[in-house]
């Protein structure tokens, strides 16, 4: 079982964005010591817990302080950019940390339409062209945009000898058939709505074709991941993230929030049903009981590699988090 690491960036109640990019560098350091295979950075806009907005300037530095972990983007907004832009940046990424490097892509919008409409200038590009962006940006990473392509003629630099390998996210079969009749790798989003993905894997690989950017279907699953000493322990520091959660469905404050203010809040009825359909997203436990799980779930999505994302509020107990996730996977 291969495990790695999807990071937001998250800000924790009474903390700030510098505390906690000086931390995502602290997690890639600690995740590479502990065997972790990749660390991907995720990319949001417009939120006052999360400084993840720009993963490629993020993932430079986190690959600047670590040697042998891959680092990726979980993933760049593609509806957002130019696809020649993006080949270019992560090519030149790629230049200074040859065969480490992943490229992550997204069809979410952003945030709202304003916020979308500040990150395309108000060009109001369509997200039914993913599927052409898509393969735009394959045939800008291997230079092999078709003859009649209009832009055959422009060669996104530098020309590196290890172009980034290529990745899909998705949340449906839909995300799933795009990823597979391009060729490239498919990072299915458990986290955000489990319901779906038995279904998309198997639809991804009935489907994959193989392309220059890989010859067979390679797949990982995101998911939440809390890993305490005791099953109480995980539970509790869940609560932080429970909360998180929640703020984030609602469109609130997206900041991580401690434990006391957790306890001190009353729930509703409606807070509680949501917080207990919130945990499907999740994995909550002591070790044995996160591994059982993990394994369970990779029998029945046919993968043998998690992306893990904790967003509790303590980041010593974040850490000792995946110390023993990896621990119990030896």
């Amino acid at each position: 079982m291969k495990l790695s690491v999807l990071d937001q960036v998250p800000i924790s109640r009474h903390s700030s964005p510098e505390e906690a990019l000086q931390q995502t560098l602290e997690l890639a350091k600690w995740t590479e010591e502990l065997g972790y295979h990749r660390y991907w950075v995720a990319e949001h806009h417009n939120t006052n817990g999360l400084a993840s907005s720009s993963p490629e300037i993020i993932m430079t530095r986190i690959a600047s302080v670590t040697e042998t972990i891959r680092v990726g983007s979980g993933g760049v907004l593609l509806p957002q950019y130019s696809p020649y832009k993006i080949a270019e940046n992560f090519k030149t990424i790629a230049a200074f940390f040859p065969d480490r490097i992943d490229l992550g892509v997204g069809r979410s919008p952003g945030g709202s339409q304003l916020t979308r409409s500040a990150l395309t200038d108000n060009t109001n590009k369509s997200l039914a062209d993913f599927p052409r962006q898509l393969a735009d940006l394959q045939g800008f990473l291997h230079n092999t945009l078709p003859r009649e392509h209009d832009f055959r003629l422009v060669k996104a630099g530098p020309r590196v000898e290890k172009v980034p390998p290529l990745w899909v996210l998705g949340l449906s079969e839909r995300g799933a058939k795009n990823a597979a009749e391009l060729g490239a790798g498919f990072v299915f989003g458990h986290f955000i709505s489990p319901a779906n993905g038995k279904q998309a894997l198997e639809t991804y690989r009935d489907y994959f074709q193989a392309s220059v950017s890989m010859d067979r279907p390679e797949s990982i699953v995101c998911i939440f991941v809390v890993c305490a000493e005791t099953t109480e322990m995980a539970e509790e520091m869940a609560l932080t993230q429970d909360k998180w959660l929640l703020s984030v469905g609602k469109g609130a404050d997206t900041k991580v929030p401690t434990l006391e203010e957790v306890k001190r809040k009353a729930f509703s009825p409606e807070e509680i049903e949501i917080m207990q359909e919130n945990r499907k997203r999740c994995v909550v436990g002591n070790p044995e009981e996160v591994k059982k799980e993990l394994i369970r779930l990779s029998d029945m999505y046919q993968t043998d590699e998690f992306m893990v994302i904790t967003n509790i509020h303590d980041f010593e107990m974040k850490l000792k988090s995946y110390q023993l996730l990896a621990e119990a996977f030896g």
